[in-house]
């Protein structure tokens, strides 16, 4: 399911997960009772930035929710081992900090 921001500010959201699709991509989901929503932009399309900085600063208005990066890791597939079904997904807490950060930091 599809949310945008200004929609995102009237609903409960229990937390941010902002996704490192690519090596420099970032896509940013919610959370709620309502299960995970894909936040977008008001034409429809996925809220999509190049930096972490820009996702910080798309999601500003969303002070006092959970934020965590999510990065996956392609290590396994690269050196050649038997897939295996386990998720090896690191999780990287944002907040509170997540907010303080100036706006030069990576």
């Amino acid at each position: 399911m599809k949310v945008t921001l200004k929609d995102l500010k009237s609903r409960s959201i229990d937390r941010v997960v902002i996704e490192s699709v690519d090596l420099s991509l970032y896509i940013a989901h919610a959370y709620s009772v309502e299960g995970r929503l894909l936040i977008v932009e008001g034409d429809g399309k996925p809220l999509k930035t190049r930096n972490l900085l820009d996702m910080k600063s798309a999601l500003s208005s969303l002070r006092g929710v959970a934020m965590v990066l999510v990065q996956r890791s392609a290590y396994d597939e690269m050196v050649g081992q038997s897939y295996v079904p386990t998720d090896n997904a690191m999780e990287i807490s944002l907040a509170p900090g997540f907010e303080t950060l100036p706006s030069w930091e990576h």
